[in-house]
């Protein structure tokens, strides 16, 4: 499939992704007011819209040419740039109130140092007390399957070896799109990166494959049992 049919057919395949919802009503409770958000990885333009449309003052950055012109199509309006979410010397510092980085686009980043990058450009295109929303996959939710805790013992092992692609699991191919390494976190290993950042008041929401996302019984052990997690922090007013 070519990255032109990918981008076209991209809200029609995701579209019963419960998670695409989720963290949309996420966002609208952590943006609470119009103000500036950025979207760093937008796609199609899905959380950059409807932001729009309530009044925010919105960007969108993708890589993707294509994913762009999808999005531009659906709102002409909405301003959109194409950048390696590594590189973002384009957006000035302290420029926006609100930052997100959604659908596990940080995980589709590939080497610690390039992922650390991506956050401390969040920091630093942030306002003083400004908000980032993210969401990654969790690691140890490959403890329910047994192909995934084979992948969990080959990465232990990965990890003790020093790899720089420890951590990174080849998702298995869906609506034509495959051979995707999407690094997956654990809770510490994302709040940790966060705060070496320079992010404060992280919070952490547990996502699951039920159809509202929620994860039952939240408090009983999340960092093993949760598929994902979307955690909003702050950037301090230092």
């Amino acid at each position: 499939m070519s990255d032109a049919d990918l981008a076209e057919r991209y809200d029609q395949n995701l579209a019963d992704t419960a998670l695409f919802d989720c963290d949309l009503q996420f966002a609208k409770t952590l943006f609470s007011s119009p103000a500036s958000l950025v979207d760093l990885g937008c796609g199609t333009g899905r959380l950059l819209i409807p932001f729009a449309q309530a009044g925010f003052r919105v960007l969108g950055v993708d890589l993707s040419a294509e994913m762009l012109r999808v999005a531009r199509a659906k709102a002409l309006s909405v301003p959109l740039i194409q950048a390696n979410l590594v590189e973002l010397d384009c957006l000035r510092d302290a420029s926006f109130d609100y930052a997100a980085c959604l659908f596990s686009t940080l995980g589709m980043i590939s080497g610690v140092e390039h992922r650390q990058a991506v956050l401390a450009h969040a920091y630093r295109i942030l306002k003083p007390g400004g908000r980032f929303l993210l969401h990654v996959h969790n690691r140890w939710f490959h403890l329910h399957t047994r192909a995934g805790r084979r992948w969990l013992i080959a990465d232990g092992w990965r990890r003790m070896r020093g790899s720089p692609n420890s951590g990174d699991f080849e998702m298995p191919a869906h609506h034509g799109i495959g051979g995707l390494a999407l690094h997956h976190f654990s809770r510490g290993e994302i709040v940790r990166e966060l705060t070496l950042a320079g992010f404060r008041q992280i919070r952490v929401e547990p996502v699951s494959l039920c159809p509202d996302c929620r994860l039952p019984l939240p408090w009983l052990v999340p960092g093993l049992r949760a598929y994902g997690f979307l955690l909003s922090c702050v950037r301090s007013k230092m």
